[in-house]
């Protein structure tokens, strides 16, 4: 169950560093393949990047958050039913 939690947090910190890179670095690029105002290339690659680790982050922390609840839910009623 730690490692659950471990992984929530560590999850949790790379979305934090993701987003802060994203809002620091591309403040003003939306990853939007057809925008309508002309984009520099570059800002537009990282801001693809930056948005799928954020994602891919915050879906990992999600599912792992679930999993850790769940089994300590778990946990708690197998000890009151015992």
């Amino acid at each position: 169950m730690k490692a659950g939690w471990k992984v929530f947090l560590l999850f949790s910190a790379v979305f934090a560093v993701a987003f802060g890179a994203e809002r620091m670095f591309v403040p003003d690029i939306v990853p939007i393949a057809f925008a309508e105002e002309p984009q520099p290339l570059g800002s537009v690659a990282t801001a693809f990047v930056l948005r799928a680790i954020e994602l891919m982050s915050a879906s990992v922390a999600v599912a792992a958050l679930v999993l850790a609840v769940g089994a300590w839910a778990q946990r708690l009623t197998h000890r009151r039913v015992n």
